[in-house]
């Protein structure tokens, strides 16, 4: 018998004639390690009145449904037996419960194995891994150190040849070039593509890695390789084991397309960074790279890119060689640098997802709540075997109050809809079984004050999450949190098992109440509240203190204000408040717009200024153009700009004066061009066609994204553009609105400053 710690990277089920058999790839400090555990038998839940269907074993566990009704197991000899089972069972009006559970997913979650595991039991050496069959598996915080390497390839397009794969990890590096030249250590060259593709996966089996990192890999490298894998007739054999790589399409078309295979999982950078919640304007390799690492690619202009690979392949293949090996150079080193691969494997550890599944918080919930409720005596629905109820209200949005104002607080209550969970014990067992003297709900809701899960769910995260802060575990506390703040959303869609409109209204009716009361505190105390916004609100001082005072009156308040949330809730509900309020910013000046072409205050847009850690002043700005991608470089730099110097009670009339003559005597063309994605085939747009798609249709093939200007002639792409650009749309579409926003309260009009220059031209 032997025993070792592992982080699972893959997971898998098949039936037999044997039973249900389960098989996990773990990576241990060993290497890697296979575990088969085979004989399981399929389970769901019916009621206990409910017919057997064929096939079945039955047995009666001291199980319920949330309804009350006792419940019996069901086992089958394999999963497709039970799904057989459950059609027969929903033909004749029934319900099964948890038939929807995938084995392996049961299998881990009633063990509380979360990406980590300890397995003990007879190992076997294998030729590249331990394996371990029906071996014993308990949880484990093992963490690992994933072996990563990064893969791309050049081709002659998207359909046409391959001309190149490369792949780094560490001091393993190799380019596998077609065509012919002379080998070196680190280029490889091969006469077909079927040489090269071999050369390739032979490789990957030598370097054997638990991680095959990339830039959009799954969907063009991957996808490409796939197809001339087959093209080729040669087996996809990417895995261990050289088990073939299977690219699963999604079943809607919000889901991303996954990749499959024997003991390594594939990681995109892209998805990566989205998860990780990571702010770029394009996620471009160029443009993180640039953005992360102060470096790019090799080949700088996007718009020749392909003309200019397709020029290397021809007349120097050491030079597109060393351009492949650094783009993976580049996806490792934004990998590194921005923890991600951290982030993922914590995100894993947290949630019993697998570490490369993108989203999932449904299954994330139930991998936390299923086994918590098992324990506590009962068994969920399957998902969706309800009627779709109403949903619910969301987060409170106070109207604003529009002006440029000095000294406003912002104050933000801690991860609020979590709190108001964890206050007011809103949870679906809960609900069901609220016992004598509940807390009251939305509706007909209420809420037992001792018989839940989910309340002390969020307190152990909490708890989690600062310690993960204070031992500056910047992956795990962000992972945390992304998981608690996700209960909310979950707990209020259809695709939940647990979905009830009372459990989501509760939350934010809740909110509203927070939000409401707190704001009549705050005003009771003599202050001024301008704004407020699901969890935060907006308190003006106007002029007269200094920062250090203002800094006094904000923590002063969120303490006293803290205090009286702790002493409403036991006076009103006997409850203890985890509700807690953070003085977050102090504005030295603040701008809330007007809604365009009205007098009523913006919601979630302004824009204002702080005091920077060094000393110095830092803007912000909230849902106006300088943080939007879909507004002019010319736009943005002079939103951010004029709003400085007005911030800073700096001259700026001639600096408008100077943008708008910049843009009508052509010096600021260069920052005149829209970007766009273009999400759907051009012949897709029959109605209303877009400005960006008028211009894509301009050229002879349109990319992913487009840079476009507005001329005389309407839109036309930036790498055709042949008419005269139209200044005017700049001035009156781009200028003229980020001015007025602010012109506005220092008594000045964009109109009345430009006319006579407008005049000119």
């Amino acid at each position: 018998m032997t025993a070792t710690s592992l982080f699972l990277l893959t997971r898998q089920w098949r039936d037999t004639r044997d039973g249900v058999e389960l098989e996990f790839w773990g990576a241990s400090q060993d290497g890697p390690v296979r575990i088969v555990s085979g004989g399981h038998e399929a389970i769901c839940f019916v009621e206990r009145d409910a017919p057997t269907p064929p096939g079945a074993r039955r047995a009666s566990p001291e199980l319920r449904t949330l309804g009350g009704r006792d419940v019996d197991a069901l086992y089958f000899a394999s999963q497709s037996a039970l799904l057989a089972a459950r059609d027969w069972i929903r033909t004749r009006g029934g319900h099964a419960y948890e038939s929807d559970i995938k084995p392996v997913d049961r299998f881990l979650m009633e063990r509380f194995i979360r990406g980590a595991c300890r397995v003990e039991g007879d190992a076997v050496a294998k030729a590249g891994h331990v394996e371990y069959r029906n071996a014993v598996m308990a949880a484990s915080d093992h963490l690992p150190e994933l072996r990563a390497v990064s893969i791309d390839i050049e081709t002659e397009g998207t359909t046409g040849m391959l001309y190149s794969i490369a792949g780094a990890m560490g001091e393993h590096e190799r380019v596998f070039m077609g065509g012919e030249g002379v080998d070196t250590e680190l280029v490889r060259y091969f006469p077909d593509e079927r040489g090269l593709v071999a050369a390739f996966l032979d490789w990957i089996a030598l370097v054997d890695p638990d991680v095959i990192l990339g830039w959009n890999v799954i969907n063009f490298d991957l996808m490409f390789l796939a197809r001339k894998c087959t093209e080729l007739r040669l087996p996809f054999a990417l895995g261990r084991n050289r088990g073939v790589l299977e690219l699963l399409h999604p079943a809607t078309a919000r889901q991303a397309r996954t990749a499959r295979m024997a003991g390594r999982v594939v990681l995109d950078g892209i998805d990566l960074l989205r998860s990780a919640a990571m702010p770029f304007e394009q996620f471009s390799l160029e443009h993180v790279a640039r953005e992360l690492l102060g470096r790019g690619k090799a080949i700088h202009d996007p718009g020749n890119r392909l003309a200019e690979i397709q020029r290397l392949y021809r007349e120097d293949k050491p030079s597109l060689a060393a351009y492949n090996l650094e783009d993976c150079r580049l996806v490792n080193g934004i990998v590194e640098k921005a923890g991600l691969l951290s982030f993922a494997v914590a995100r894993s550890k947290l949630t019993g997802l697998a570490v490369d599944r993108q989203g999932g918080s449904v299954a994330a919930f139930d991998f936390q709540y299923l086994p918590r409720l098992h324990r506590q005596g009962h068994v969920a629905r399957d998902v969706n075997d309800a009627d779709d109820p109403a949903g619910s209200p969301g987060g409170y949005v106070m109207d604003s109050r529009p002006g440029l104002f000095d000294n406003v607080l912002v104050f933000d209550f801690k991860s609020l809809y979590p709190s108001i969970i964890r206050t007011f014990f809103i949870d679906p067992l809960g609900m069901a079984f609220p016992g004598e003297d509940p807390v009251p709900g939305r509706g007909n809701a209420r809420f037992s004050r001792t018989n839940h899960i989910l309340p002390g769910l969020i307190a152990s995260l909490s708890a989690a999450r600062e310690a993960a802060k204070a031992e500056r575990n910047a992956p795990l506390s962000y992972a945390i949190k992304i998981l608690m703040n996700s209960f909310y959303g979950v707990l209020g869609t259809p695709g939940c098992r647990f979905h009830h409109p009372d459990l989501p209204a509760s939350i934010t009716t809740r909110g509203h109440e927070i939000i409401l009361r707190s704001r009549k505190f705050i005003e009771d105390d003599g202050k001024t509240v301008i704004y407020g916004d699901t969890d935060s609100l907006f308190v003006l001082l106007g002029p007269g203190p200094t920062e250090a005072e203002c800094r006094e009156t904000g923590a002063d308040l969120a303490r006293r204000l803290n205090a009286w949330w702790r002493e409403t809730s036991r006076r009103e509900l006997d409850i203890e408040s985890h509700l807690e309020l953070q003085f977050e910013t102090h504005y030295l000046r603040f701008l809330m717009p007007t809604i365009r072409g009205s007098e009523l205050g913006t919601k979630k847009r302004y824009a204002g200024c702080v005091r920077a850690a060094t000393g110095g002043i830092d803007l912000v700005f909230r849902g106006l153009e300088s943080v939007r991608t879909d507004w002019t470089p010319l736009a943005r730099e002079f939103q951010r700009e004029l709003y400085r110097r007005i911030f800073l009670d700096e001259p700026f009339e001639a600096y408008i004066l100077d943008t708008v003559a910049g843009v009508l005597e052509g010096r600021r063309d260069a920052d005149l061009m829209y970007r766009k994605r273009i999400r759907r085939p051009l012949d897709d747009y029959k109605k209303n066609v877009p400005p960006h798609i008028q211009a894509a249709r301009k050229l002879p093939e349109a990319g992913r994204w487009i840079s476009y200007a507005i001329t005389v002639n309407g839109p036309e792409p930036a790498e055709a553009l042949h008419s005269r650009i139209d200044y005017g749309h700049y001035v009156e579409r781009q200028l003229a609105p980020i001015a007025d926003a602010i012109l506005q309260f220092v008594g000045g009009s964009f109109a009345r400053l430009t006319e006579r220059q407008l005049r000119m031209f």
